[in-house]
């Protein structure tokens, strides 16, 4: 029974990522480091395993971000060594078995060939260096666009029964502090113990229940019991106020995501437009087949074709438990570096 390790690296091997690590012809064998300050961990036969090449793993396997530094003395750095030495080992064993010379094979490694040369050229073609001006005038039409509702921060005493919201409500009209009430006897586990603050939100995303008795509330005003999925909640108006709208800081890595992917698009479109590109394939032939994948292709592209499909809109809390304020950019969440983006800007 093969273990968690490798399974994992059985996985991997299916994704045409082990194969990449592969050349079209034999490694060639060296001791010199490929990166300057690049050290030697480990040797397979005469071939030498340098940190560079386990950084890169981890990247590949998105346990840590491009860039970010992988300590040789962490557990993740030793787990990833392993994976790389068992790569090694599977791949040379292939090699001898010539399984390297098959055309699946070959057509494999052009496939992930093309992809790391596409990720370089993104990566030494886009400027990740951009510009204030630039962000803040995004950050600013987006402002403008952005359709502000009322924001209400109510506390809430859920009970299980009518009669027991009618006694509660009694007991607070009383003079029973409603904070304490909420303690003492809401079922709602999640509330209670915050004396049954609910925190900041929007009238459109609040129980249908709650917006005939909260719409016209003002702050102080103890309503209800009105019945819910739950049971009968009594609810207090603590606040009432603007939508508040994520600052420049909160969503600057956002827009810088957004205006890198533009650069993507715009380098993608200017390709296109300077190449020959016809397709053989009638589109109604295509939608017969979407959403199923070829025997022979990779386990990764499943994941590639979804996230080209993908329309986001990422946007910030609005704090509380407020809704999400639409500071919208259509992009993907780019994760993993530059190949998440192309794929993206394909999907356009």
């Amino acid at each position: 029974m093969i273990g968690r390790r490798g399974f994992r690296l059985a996985l991997t091997l299916l994704a045409a990522a082990t194969l990449g690590l592969a050349a079209c012809n034999k490694p060639t064998v060296t001791d010199r480091p490929p990166e300057p300050g690049d050290i030697a961990v480990a040797k397979i036969d005469s071939e030498t395993v340098w940190a560079s090449d386990v950084r890169a793993e981890a990247v590949a396997q998105g346990a840590i971000g491009p860039g970010e530094p992988l300590d040789p003395t962490s557990d993740l750095f030793a787990r990833t060594l392993e994976e790389v030495i068992d790569q090694r080992l599977l791949a040379k064993a292939a090699r001898a078995k010539g399984l390297d010379k098959s055309v699946a094979a070959q057509r494999r490694l052009q496939a992930a060939e093309d992809r790391i040369l596409g990720d370089m050229l993104v990566e030494n073609t886009i400027d990740r260096d951009i510009d204030e001006k630039a962000i803040k005038e995004h950050y600013d039409e987006q402002v403008k666009l952005s359709k502000q509702s009322e924001e209400i921060r109510t506390r809430v005493i859920l009970l299980k029964s009518k009669d027991d919201a009618d006694n509660v409500l009694k007991a607070v009209q009383g003079g029973s502090l409603f904070e304490a009430m909420a303690m003492e006897r809401s079922i709602d586990q999640t509330t209670r113990f915050s004396g049954g603050d609910m925190g900041y939100f929007t009238t459109d995303i609040m129980p249908q229940a709650y917006k005939g008795v909260l719409s016209t509330a003002k702050v102080g005003d103890t309503v209800g019991p009105v019945q819910t999925d739950g049971g009968w909640a009594i609810l207090r108006v603590e606040d009432r106020r603007p939508e508040q709208l994520p600052s420049l800081e909160e969503e600057r890595p956002i827009i810088m995501r957004y205006l890198i992917y533009n650069q993507v698009a715009g380098l993608l479109d200017g390709l296109r437009k300077g190449a020959k590109v016809e397709k053989l394939i009638e589109k109604s032939a295509l939608s017969d087949t979407a959403g199923q994948e070829p025997a022979n292709a990779p386990a990764h592209a499943a994941e590639d074709s979804a996230s080209a499909g993908e329309e986001a809109s990422a946007s910030a809390s609005s704090g509380g438990k407020g809704k999400p304020v639409a500071l919208s950019v259509p992009m993907g969440e780019a994760k993993g570096g530059s190949s998440k983006l192309i794929g993206t800007a394909r999907g356009g």
